[in-house]
């Protein structure tokens, strides 16, 4: 009986897809992974499941009306991940994984009605987690660029006194940095290049959103303007090395919490191996004794 259940719910589920597919005129399975493998979305070998989320976000975007300001804000960091859709689709995709989440959970409940509750609370973590993936890659991003702020500040401080032009200075340490860092230069660069320079570099702070970074461009700006400009990354790169100081304090303040738990297996380890030989020792002496 049950068996049969699970059969009939998922032919129905089959058919009703079908049938809304063929209703909202959503794409064919095989347009949507030409598209896929051509725009380079998700893996190369784009799954089922993959297509038909992106059929159905793909549709839900046209009907999505997002505010001004959201847009703006959710744009902003799609380019600052390199997520090449829109926020439309962005948002629409997030909704979609949650809801094939809570549909699956309704298709269950006539047969495992007490595991119903776990998923909708499922389809919401998959809500928040999907559509805060960007800002999730955004952080990283600014993470490992305020890692290389410090020897960054402390050569633009070195050659402001032999040179003040601000584009090769940029130019030339994109050259010598880690990958994050270099992609924003080399963005910043090619926008000062084919435009004003100074709204160069304040696209570059709001790219991120780093504080750090934002005094970085505020002393960049201050030099294309006519400042002095050494004395303020000297001190900056002072800043800026007390704060690295005091960032490999914290990670090397949370070493000893990770490595804690295998010492307390280590510790359960050496216990039971005494106890292991008392006890042989004793059943030994148990038997002399018999």
């Amino acid at each position: 009986m049950t068996g049969i259940l699970i059969g009939f719910y998922l032919l129905m589920a089959i058919g009703t897809y079908f049938l809304v597919a063929e209703w909202i005129k959503l794409p064919t399975l095989a347009s949507t992974r030409a598209i896929l493998l051509i725009a380079k979305i998700g893996r190369p070998k784009g799954s089922i499941l993959q297509s038909t989320v992106f059929r159905l976000a793909t549709w839900l975007a046209g009907k999505l009306k997002l505010g001004d300001y959201y847009k703006r804000k959710t744009a902003a960091t799609l380019r600052s991940a390199g997520i090449t859709i829109t926020p439309e689709a962005y948002l629409a995709g997030a909704i979609v994984k949650a809801g094939l989440i809570f549909c699956a959970g309704a298709f269950i409940l006539p047969l495992l009605p007490l595991l119903f509750p776990i998923f909708p609370i499922l389809a919401i973590a998959v809500f928040f987690r999907e559509s805060r993936q960007a800002d999730e890659i955004v952080r990283k991003k600014r993470e490992q660029i305020e890692v290389e702020l410090p020897r960054f500040v402390a050569t633009i401080a070195q050659e402001l006194k032999a040179s003040r032009d601000v584009l090769r200075i940029l130019e030339v340490y994109s050259k010598h940095t880690g990958s994050s860092l270099e992609h924003e230069l080399n963005m910043t660069v090619a926008d000062m290049k084919s435009g004003n320079q100074e709204t160069a570099l304040l696209r570059l702070e709001a790219r991120l959103g780093s504080s750090m970074l934002s005094d970085v461009v505020r002393g960049l700006l201050a030099v294309m303007r006519g400042d002095q400009g050494s004395i303020y990354f000297d001190m900056l790169a002072h800043d800026f090395k007390l704060m690295e100081i005091q960032r490999l304090k914290l990670a090397a303040m949370k070493r000893p919490g990770k490595i804690r738990k295998y010492s307390l297996w280590m510790l359960v380890c050496f216990m039971l191996m005494y106890a292991v030989i008392l006890g042989m020792e004793i059943m030994k002496a148990v038997g002399t004794l018999i």
